[in-house]
């Protein structure tokens, strides 16, 4: 199976919320191509309470069969990445799970309840990597809708000999 990994940087922010239960959320809002030689979890800035983190280096994976999606997401016109972490409610305060170009890979994370799953814009050079790997590997599929069979209407009718509980007359 065809197969390219490579890495981006994450950059996380933890915004106040105006909340009796919480103070503050984080949030991944941007990838950066390639890994800066920073450490994990370097606060980059702050402006009006929000403060800016590189969260550290993430592996994005490419896979031969998920070429259609990332494929369907370049062609949006603002390709995008997918990046679901999950609250730790430690230092470091979240868990990048996935960072993904798949925008399908992407939503089955939001189906956990409690993962954080934020889209962000993918950098042209992230884009020029997805959009190599899928003219290298993308293989169109014909489309082939599946017939049922017909339904039996007998097979739920009374068999003879048989009352409406099924047991003998």
């Amino acid at each position: 199976m065809a197969h390219e990994r490579f890495s981006v940087g994450v950059v996380v922010e933890r915004r106040p919320l105006k909340s009796r239960w919480v103070d503050h959320a984080w949030l991944p809002v941007a990838v950066i191509a390639g890994v800066p030689e920073a450490a994990p979890w370097t606060l980059l800035g702050e402006e009006a309470g929000v403060q800016r983190f590189y969260a550290g280096a993430f592996d994005v994976d490419l896979y031969r069969a998920e070429t259609a999606g990332y494929r369907d997401n370049l062609e949006s016109g603002a390709p995008k990445l997918w990046i679901a972490a999950h609250a730790t409610g430690v230092t470091p305060p979240l868990d990048i799970l996935v960072v993904t170009a798949d925008p399908n890979e992407g939503a089955a994370y939001t189906e956990a309840g409690d993962n954080i799953v934020e889209v962000v814009p993918m950098p042209d050079e992230v884009a020029g990597v997805v959009a190599r790997f899928v003219a290298d590997h993308h293989v169109e599929r014909a489309f082939i809708k599946r017939r049922r069979d017909r339904a039996d209407p007998d097979a739920l009718a009374l068999r003879p000999g048989r009352d409406k509980e099924g047991g003998e007359p």
